[in-house]
């Protein structure tokens, strides 16, 4: 395989495809060029793809000149779904194909096949293949972005090591593809490996290619069925979960219940018989229903829907589980044949969707409310919103009077299906009472003897809820609904029904837009925010336990503090604060980014309605500030994303569509609940209930409403003797051969050393099922913004007991979140840096801290490096102290560069230490005091007196085998002043910046 540009470059290429049949591009005869650049790569690249495929050495002309090159990766679904990773160098695409695609986790070694050099135009192919053509399938871009090459590219690829940095909207930081085999000259073996830095993650954590499986410049293609080559699809004789959640999306007639619900419900029987004869049974089998609960009551004239919390991962106990639908949630109102369609904010769809009202209208009944979601399914079987968009949407009727389809794919009112999954009343009584499974026995034997397709039960499926929820990950759904058997009907946000996303995915609202760079008139991104509920919060900032829609329920619970942030933009009538989170620029086709801008360009407004300095500030905003457009928070879109960052700002966003069914003032951050919260001690039991039950005929929304969501390890008066710990002799760590037991025994001979550091403190923990040396699982408030916190030797032991080795901390306590009461300088060597270097480095910053009038603290980190810390009175908030913090080390970098890094990234530290002022920001943390390091070698984060500091051999002096023996001959705590030094940062702030 050549690797530069030489005229037979692409013969290949060309030899193996008949660009007659073929839509790919052929070189020289397709005008197509590589995919837009993102971010500050977009100036210097312009020029280099500005020409035709065929212009080979204009752009290698630009790679010698430093301009970067274009990456792609196609998710291509050929015989067996693979990856094609193509690297743009010398005028072509060098190409890999991957086929269990690229993984964040270094451990992670992913075959890769080197194949033909694509044409550069390639880079912004997609579509199917024709059947008999090379490669026949159906191809997305899964990423794309720029590359750099570290070293020499030529030499790398000759020699068979090829590093580089990539750029995506997906993928980012150093990765490598290393040659393993030359094999034939054709088809040689390499392995793509992701290298460490700030851009990997575990990969039992975090599945890049599962969270985020779609186009970055297209809608999803839906599902397709995977199969080896020739083998044909077969009806299995025990369903899969993947199969089961198929049946249940896709299947037109059927109406019997799964597998997992004839555990709680009756079989019916008369699901797969005649029409005539299931209208037969249907008055006998209702009247086998446990109603006993339901009470007489008139149907009231509105209803609001249960809605489901957010949780991190399956909850203990008895559920049900049913797939999370890709729609808009709609109550049914039937009252002596008329019928009315409900949206969860009460509006009025009937008039939408005519063909639900008449199939509703049809149904054996006088009066009644149903609940359930309306989804358009794609030609895969999976819910598409943007198909239900185009069927009832505003921005797909804008887009079609547009000359195109939002999404690309139309879809007509006829299309719609309406899952039910609920019965809350029925002929004249209110069973919402009655446990969850008879009322899904009313539903399904209501819905048994009509023949409309486009009413159909939501099955519940048998197999664990993870095994399920892989399965529907899997499946392209958006997620699992789980809900306890016997639960009531609430109209609330309830734990009773809790919910599992794929990815995350919530709504927010448009606050502004930027224009395209290419047509100005075009749309670029939205400019996204959600309610603030914090109280002297500034844009930005992240609160952990901000967030409508989860565990603090749809209303919104403010702070730990309450109150609303200063309202610093311009409103022209009373409403929230709002608080930018990021921006959205992918996911929406031409004609649909059209219709959205004509939208926002009539809401449009002069300020902001929030401070525009969260922008600015922002890391991940690579865009030039001045060029935001603001609109009035009206506009409610839905995204999926990766994650949020430190800063409150969403990553790797995705459009989904406009949602028309939720207000802009309902809009908060969602927040998952861990799933120890969601217990069974959280509803109590029907009949307990019955007995207590006022009984009203109205809806009444009952909410939760904590000020901070704390997940408590042991209450106060929990012991330690009642924790049974098993397989206390596996060896966690094989450096030491240290044991289980002998880390809980570590824990409890120093508990009293370590509770000062921990009470009420926020902790993070890291875990090691596998010993320190296997998979480590990072858990930093649950995902979902849970705060955990650790009472007492019983709570501790109940993570180590769940294999927890590391714990990390908060700067602030519970009862003042927004006020750290410390700040941490952590000392981190680059390579080539030597022990007594990162001592000088310590006395340095020691020093310097002295001149500012803050007195320090020291501790040893248990890894390569020292830890200062300074104590504080309760007064500044995090980002005062993380801006002091991030002066004084930008001081140190600047005064002696080269002893001192303020830059994160191991370039930036090559000799030098990189001092880190990021553990300073809102919900950070560091490594506690007393802690073991889960590492090789398990050392101890150990506090010492800096008269100690000569005498220390490294950051990991102490360890899990010596530690417990030095406090056994210290007598007096070398930080036992630190409590009893409140300081403010007002005289070195006026010093440092003076």
């Amino acid at each position: 395989m050549g690797t530069t540009a030489r005229p037979d470059s692409l013969q290949r290429y060309r030899e193996k495809r008949d660009f007659r049949i073929t839509p790919e591009p052929a070189e020289g005869h397709d005008e197509l060029e590589a995919p837009p650049r993102r971010g500050r790569a977009t100036a210097s690249t312009r020029a280099a793809t500005a020409g035709k495929a065929g212009d080979r050495q204009a752009r290698h002309r630009a790679a010698a000149a430093g301009q970067t090159l274009s990456f792609v990766i196609q998710k291509h679904w050929a015989s067996h779904l693979h990856y094609d990773f193509r690297l743009e160098l010398d005028g072509v695409l060098l190409s890999w194909a991957v086929p269990k695609g690229p993984s964040l986790d270094p451990r992670q070694r992913r075959m890769a096949v080197h194949v033909e050099d694509h044409p550069v135009s390639y880079g912004g192919f997609e579509g199917t293949i024709p059947p008999k053509q090379y490669g026949a399938g159906e191809v997305i871009v899964w990423d794309n972005g720029t590359w750099e090459p570290v070293g020499n590219p030529q030499a790398g690829l000759r020699e068979g090591k090829l590093v580089f940095r990539l750029h995506g909207q997906k993928l980012a930081g150093l990765w490598q593809l290393i040659r393993t085999s030359r094999g034939d000259a054709k088809r040689e073996q390499w392995l793509l490996i992701k290298k460490h830095d700030a851009w990997e993650r575990p990969h039992a954590d975090y599945d890049v290619t599962m969270a985020l499986p779609d186009s970055v410049v297209a809608k999803p293609l839906g599902m397709r069925e995977e199969r080896e080559p020739g083998q044909e699809a077969k009806q299995e004789p025990k369903q899969q979960p993947t199969q089961e959640l198929k049946q249940a999306s896709t299947s037109a007639g059927r109406r019997s219940a799964g597998p997992a619900e004839a555990a709680h419900e009756p079989s019916n029987e008369a699901a797969n018989e005649p029409a005539s004869q299931a209208s037969n049974q249907a008055s006998s089998e209702m009247a086998t229903l446990d109603l006993s609960q339901a009470r007489k009551a008139r149907l009231p004239a509105q209803l609001a829907p249960q809605l489901a919390t957010l949780v991190s991962a399956t909850p203990p106990g008895d559920w049900m589980a049913e797939a999370k639908f890709d729609g808009y949630r709609l109550l049914t109102r039937i009252d002596k044949g008329k019928v009315q369609l409900i949206t969860r904010g009460g509006n009025d769809w009937t008039h939408r969707m005519p063909t639900l009202a008449k199939a509703l209208q049809a149904l054996p009944v006088d009066t009644a409310w149903l609940d359930g979601e309306v989804v358009v399914l794609g030609p895969h079987g999976a819910p598409e919103f943007n198909r239900l968009q185009n069927a009832i949407g505003r921005a797909g009727r804008a887009a079609a009077e547009a000359g195109g389809k939002a999404g690309g794919k139309g879809a007509g009112k006829a299309d719609i299906v309406y899952f039910l999954f609920d019965l809350p009343f029925l002929e004249g009584h209110d069973l919402r009472e009655v446990p969850l499974v008879e009322r899904r026995r009313a539903l399904r034997i209501l819905l048994s003897g009509q023949p409309d397709d486009h009413l159909r039960f939501s099955e519940a499926f048998e197999a664990p809820p993870e095994q399920m929820l892989e399965a529907a990950c899997q499946m392209r759904l958006e997620g699992l609904i789980l809900k306890r058997p016997d639960s009531r009907y609430v109209s609330a946000r309830s734990d009773t029904w809790v919910k599992l996303k794929c990815q995350l995915r919530q709504e927010f609202v448009v606050v502004g837009f930027t224009p395209r760079s290419d047509a100005p008139s075009g749309l670029g991104s939205l400019l996204l925010a959600v309610r603030d509920e914090g109280e002297g919060s500034r844009g930005g900032k992240a609160s952990p336990t901000r967030g409508a829609n989860g565990a603090n329920g749809a209303n919104g619970a403010n702070g730990a503090n309450g109150g609303k942030a200063p309202n610093t933009g311009t409103r022209q009538e009373p409403g929230p604060a709002w608080r930018y989170a990021g921006r959205v620029g992918t996911g929406w086709s031409l004609a649909q980014g059209g219709a959205l801008r004509r939208q926002l360009d009539a809401l449009a407004t002069e300020r902001p309605h929030f401070s525009a300095e969260d922008i600015k500030r922002s890391h991940w905003a690579r865009r030039p500030g001045g060029d935001e457009r603001w609109v009035r928070p009206e506009m409610v879109v839905e995204v999926t994303f990766a994650e949020w960052t430190p800063d409150g700002h969403i990553r790797h966003a995705a459009f989904q569509g406009v949602r028309e069914d939720k207000p802009a003032t309902e809009i908060g951050r969602e927040a998952a609940r861990s799933p120890d919260k969601v217990t069974q001690a959280d509803e109590p039991s029907v009949k307990k209930r019955a007995k207590a039950s006022t009984h009203g005929t109205s809806a009444a929304a009952t909410r939760a409403t904590p000020s901070r969501s704390v997940l408590s390890a042991s209450g106060p008066t929990a012991t330690p003797g009642k924790l049974r710990i098993t397989h206390p002799e596996r060896v966690i760590d094989e450096a030491s051969g240290a044991t289980k037991i002998e880390l809980v025994r570590y824990y409890e001979s120093v508990i009293d050393w370590l509770m000062p550091h921990l009470a009420q403190r926020p902790v993070a923990l890291v875990r090691a099922p596998d010993g320190v040396g296997g998979q480590l699982f990072f858990q930093k408030h649950v995902q979902g913004n849970d705060l955990i916190v650790i009472h007492n030797l019983a709570g501790l032991l109940q993570f180590t007991q769940l294999n927890t080795v590391e714990l990390h901390t908060w700067n602030s306590r519970t009862d003042k979140l927004d006020k750290p009461d410390r700040l941490v300088f952590d000392l981190d060597p680059g390579e080539g840096v030597t022990w007594p270097q990162v001592r000088e480095g310590a006395q340095l910053v020691h020093g310097l801290l002295q001149e500012l009038g803050l007195q320090s603290w020291l501790k040893t980190s248990g890894g390569k490096g020292l830890h200062v810390v300074v104590p504080l009175a309760r007064r500044a908030d995090p980002d005062t102290c993380k801006a002091f913090s991030r002066a004084v080390v930008e001081h140190l970098a600047a005064t002696l560069p080269k002893r001192f890094s303020a830059k994160s990234g191991p370039r930036n530290r090559v000799g030098k230490i990189y001092v880190d002022y990021l553990r300073n920001g809102e919900g950070q943390t560091t490594a506690a005091a007393f802690s073991v390091r889960a590492r090789p070698g398990l050392g101890v984060s150990m506090p010492v007196d800096w008269a100690q500091l000569p005498e220390l051999k490294g950051g990991d002096h102490w360890n899990l085998g010596n530690a417990r023996d030095h406090l056994s001959f210290v007598k007096t705590d070398p930080w036992k002043d630190f409590w009893r030094c409140p300081q403010t940062l007002t005289v070195g702030t006026k010093l440092l910046m003076g």
